[in-house]
């Protein structure tokens, strides 16, 4: 098929890394419930992308990073229900759409309000990052705190 070889290199990009970093840092991220209640849980946030939501897609395309990314959330689902009970929270975050490389070929069909700077992007997600708690982990959020649908 004409996207095997799209959907390997995208797998190993958006998928395998987060992986296998998330997996050799899992031991220093477990806290006990006292820890936890001094200084937190500790947060697995995987960055992700609305277009790895079945859910939302609409348009077709990006058939391999499409893929990539509903991969990796359905790991960070996963991991939610294997890790919270050591007091670890995940999320897939999507960023928006973000003045960077990889968004400037679409930027021009980005309304001005659509497109973020860094810094904004940024804040916006380290608030759902802080807000992630043992009864929203394991969810799929857009930058404002918004649930999009897997």
């Amino acid at each position: 098929m004409f996207f095997f070889v799209p959907v390997l290199l995208y797998l190993s990009q958006n998928f395998i890394g987060h992986v296998m970093m998330t997996q050799a840092l899992i031991p220093l991220l477990k806290k006990t419930p006292q820890l936890a209640q001094q200084h937190g849980p500790s947060r697995v946030v995987n960055i992700s992308a609305r277009v790895g939501s079945i859910s939302d897609n609409h348009l077709g395309g990006w058939m391999s990073y499409r893929c990539s990314k509903a991969a990796l959330n359905m790991f960070t689902k996963t991991l939610s229900l294997e890790v919270k009970r050591q007091h670890i929270y995940t999320c897939s975050l999507h960023p928006g759409t973000t003045k960077t490389d990889l968004s400037k070929p679409f930027q021009k069909n980005v309304k001005p309000d659509k497109l973020f700077s860094v810094e904004h992007s940024v804040e916006q997600m380290l608030q759902v990052i802080w807000d992630l708690d043992q009864a929203n982990t394991g969810k799929f959020y857009a930058f404002d705190g918004k649930t999009i649908e897997w």
